[in-house]
């Protein structure tokens, strides 16, 4: 049986990183996401395209490791365009 991961989701980390943002407007600035998208995500009415999380995980910082990358002492991103 495997163990629950403890790690949060993608999910859950933009919309933290969101929540603890002192300018939205800036962000829908930096980012190009229409302000009403993150509105419905912050809610949870609707998801985020893949696009739109890519731009907000770069502006947050936020990158996505592998797990085995992590076990294996290697530090290798994957999908994340920086721009």
């Amino acid at each position: 049986m495997r163990k629950a991961s403890k790690a949060k989701t993608m999910t859950e980390l933009l919309r933290q990183a969101l929540n603890e943002a002192d300018n939205k407007y800036a962000v829908t600035k930096a980012t190009g996401v229409p302000k009403a998208s993150l509105i419905r995500f912050m809610r949870g009415e609707q998801s985020l395209r893949l696009d739109m999380a890519d731009r907000l995980a770069a502006y947050f910082g936020i990158e996505c490791i592998r797990k085995n990358d992590i076990e294996a002492g290697r530090r290798g991103t994957i999908g994340m365009r920086k721009g």
